[in-house]
């Protein structure tokens, strides 16, 4: 029997060891390499992407010959005024990647020794930069599409006779969203987030490809995509596969989402189910790659992408939307 890949020597190429004893210069010359990689890690101003700087040689600053722009390695990034160390942010990001189900803030927070609101706004920049890389993405050939509902816990009575349904919507808290996933069969994920499934109807349209089939169940709000698709649909009350239809692959996304939200989370649903789910799905769309090349995916994706507006001021109790 064929080894898993998962548990064999090829998806490991990565050690937290190696992260953590970097020095201050070799995280410092990392972080240059990856961020300017298309200039073997010669600075290049974010401002007017001129590649003519002086270097500062007291400070680790750059100044831009032809707009004067002053600006560090991380100037423009996620990790723009930045307070820890360097190799920290290296270190988090490899210790994020190396979760097979996530990582919860509160043991970055222990990780890393630092506090709590620090790991978690961390953590969720690192989301925000991995899930940018599927915004305007579309998905085609056989896609498979289904949705969970997430949130909206209603604690149960102690007494039999007080319990109340809880899949109905009157005895929800107004919290409950339902994650709609599109993925194609051996491709890419993509996860959205709607008060209901049939308020999705709209966006598959827009993100599946035009002459793409589709595997849905048997769920009424599905039927309006038979005019612009080829559809197949799986009756789950009789079977979950009938050798063709079945939506078993987004299934098991979701069953990631939910070992993830069971065992690492214990809660994920309000403003940051969106976050959870794109990281879930950038776990699911790259989990045949070493955690090495996911370290690097993760890192250059950090560091490509601009100052967070969602995060940024939250330590000055900015609100998050």
């Amino acid at each position: 029997m064929a080894q898993h890949f998962l548990i064999s020597a090829k998806a490991r190429s990565l050690s937290l060891a190696k992260v953590a004893r970097l020095s201050d210069e070799e995280a410092y010359q990392t972080f240059k390499l990856v961020r300017w990689a298309a200039t073997d890690g010669e600075p290049v101003c974010p401002r007017c992407e001129c590649a003519a700087v002086y270097d500062y040689t007291t400070r680790k600053l750059f100044k831009c010959k032809a707009c004067s722009h002053q600006f560090s390695v991380t100037s423009g990034t996620i990790f723009a005024s930045r307070k820890m160390p360097i190799r920290d942010y290296l270190l988090a990001i490899a210790i994020f990647v190396n979760g097979a189900k996530g990582h919860s803030a509160l043991q970055l927070s222990r990780d890393l020794d630092c506090q709590y609101k620090t790991a978690f706004v961390m953590a969720h920049k690192i989301r925000e930069a991995l899930g940018a890389e599927a915004n305007g993405a579309t998905v085609s050939g056989e896609v498979e599409i289904d949705g969970a509902y997430f949130g909206g816990y209603v604690k149960p009575a102690n007494n039999k006779t007080n319990r109340r349904d809880r899949r109905f919507a009157v005895n929800q808290n107004g919290k409950r969203r339902v994650v709609v996933i599109m993925r194609e069969r051996g491709g890419r994920t993509l996860p959205f987030v709607f008060k209901s499934e049939d308020a999705s109807v709209m966006k598959i349209a827009q993100t599946v490809a035009p002459g793409s089939t589709i595997y849905a169940d048997e769920a009424t709000h599905w039927d309006a995509l038979h005019a612009r698709f080829l559809t197949k649909r799986i009756n789950h009350s009789e079977s979950y596969s009938d050798g063709d239809a079945c939506t078993n692959q987004a299934e098991s996304f979701f069953s990631r989402l939910r070992r993830a939200e069971i065992g690492i989370h214990h809660h994920v649903a309000g403003p940051y189910l969106s976050a959870y789910a794109s990281e879930m799905a950038w776990r699911e769309n790259n989990r045949r790659i070493s955690n090495g090349e996911q370290y690097l995916m993760a890192t250059d994706a950090a560091l490509a992408h601009p100052v967070s507006r969602r995060w940024k001021g939250y330590w000055q109790k900015s609100q998050v939307k």
